[in-house]
């Protein structure tokens, strides 16, 4: 094959010197995790972006094919570290649908109501950090007090602070005491004041608010492309919320609405994230006036949930159950089949595919975790913007590196 003429080597040779190579991550400050980006830049404009992924190395999925259905709840916790409950609901939520099972009334709303919980737990630091990467570091101070207060619930429910691993196949851990409910009416009293304070110190701020207007656009054509879910399809003009479109546990039970904006930039993303906080919180407060009385699990009978401590202590079937669930080689069956199922996660459409084969261990365990989905697009809508935008637009997708590892 000839060599191409002198003339065309000497243009490709100016063209890639016009243009230098940047690493952003894995540890810096403004990515809040071990994500990597390779940027391509002409002075500091933005030519091309390519996300990696892969530094945590945990197998988070393949793990999922070596713990029961009610071990894995744990790992489940540990993939978006940001609202733990909400990963065990969307864990608990496929095994239960692969099995047939129907919770009780208070188990339902139990699950809204952590699950609610751990949607404004997720709001908050995202629109906390966000703010915090362009400078506003009031409104992050402002945000985490009120999510120790969620914090102080998962430990008063569960024991623990950080990763509760609350749920269970066919029920919960423990059922809410008093001192739960108690706490729980205390976040939502808590929460307008902090509304109100983020609101002030920030919808107004010029510096903000011309570091988020017209920046990372994602049209609602190239949201729908892309798969794109929750709070950042939303916020391009996409009308889709599981909670309404393809209802689970009790929320046909409560009166709530979906916010969404057309303008796909930055601040529609932060405003979506805002309005959705105020009807989680409306959630909550209708769930606890409502909150039904009745057990928490399934009935022992079921051979499937493990029975709570005051069961298993002073009844022999509670203790043969027990037994029977724990030991090796033992445990429940399940089908032979394979199941879908989905909730609505703070950042989009968090799935879990598995494929059972008759034992109490998944086969194979997959999950379709909104962040993985979400970092695909990051290079599209960052394009011809500034070295500077990149912590504004990162900050509004809200990327969580654990479920992007595989």
């Amino acid at each position: 094959m000839p060599a191409p003429p002198l003339d065309e080597i000497d243009l490709e040779t100016e063209a890639k010197q016009a243009t230098w190579t940047l690493n952003f991550g894995p540890q810096h400050p403004a990515t809040h995790t071990t994500l990597r980006l390779v940027l391509e830049l002409d002075g500091e404009r933005i030519v091309k972006a390519t996300p990696h992924i892969g530094y945590l190395h945990s197998g988070f999925e393949k793990l999922g094919e070596h713990l029961n259905y009610n071990q894995y709840v744990t790992i489940a916790d540990r993939k978006n570290y940001i609202s733990p409950p909400m990963n065990e609901v969307a864990w608990h939520h496929a095994v239960e649908k692969l099995l047939g099972v129907e919770l009780t009334p208070r188990c339902q709303y139990i699950r809204v109501i952590i699950g609610e919980l751990a949607r404004i737990s997720d709001h908050l630091l995202c629109t906390g950090a966000a703010a915090l990467d362009l400078g506003a570091f009031t409104a992050f101070l402002y945000s985490f007090n009120l999510r120790e207060l969620i914090y102080d619930i998962y430990e008063e429910m569960s024991g623990y602070r950080f990763h509760p691993g609350y749920t269970r196949v066919g029920g919960v851990l423990y059922d809410f005491n008093d001192r739960v409910l108690d706490r729980i009416r205390k976040v939502t009293a808590s929460f307008p004041k902090v509304y109100a304070d983020i609101t002030k110190l920030l919808f107004r701020n010029r510096i903000f608010l011309d570091r988020m207007r017209g920046v990372g656009t994602l049209s609602k054509a190239d949201a729908i492309a892309m798969s794109c879910t929750g709070p950042i399809a939303r916020a391009s003009g996409v009308h889709v919320d599981l909670r309404k479109d393809a209802p689970y546990l009790a929320y046909p039970d409560f009166d709530f609405e979906v916010p969404y904006c057309e303008e796909g930039d930055c601040w529609a993303r932060y405003m979506v994230r805002m309005e959705e906080m105020r009807n989680s919180v409306s959630i909550i407060e209708q769930a606890m006036a409502k909150l039904p009385s009745g057990p928490v699990n399934l009935p022992i009978a079921e051979k499937l949930n493990l029975p709570d401590k005051a069961t298993t202590y002073n009844s022999m079937e509670g203790l043969i159950q027990h037994f029977e669930l724990v030991m090796p080689n033992r445990g429940f069956e399940t089908p032979k089949d394979e199941v879908y199922a989905a909730v609505e996660g703070p950042n989009g459409e968090l799935g879990y595919y598995l494929v059972a084969d008759g034992t109490e261990f998944a086969w194979r365990s997959r999950t379709r975790p909104p962040s993985f989905i979400h970092f695909a697009v990051f290079p599209h809508i960052i394009k011809d913007h500034m070295l500077a935008d990149i912590v504004a637009v990162l900050g509004s997708l809200n990327i969580i590196a654990a479920e992007l590892d595989r």
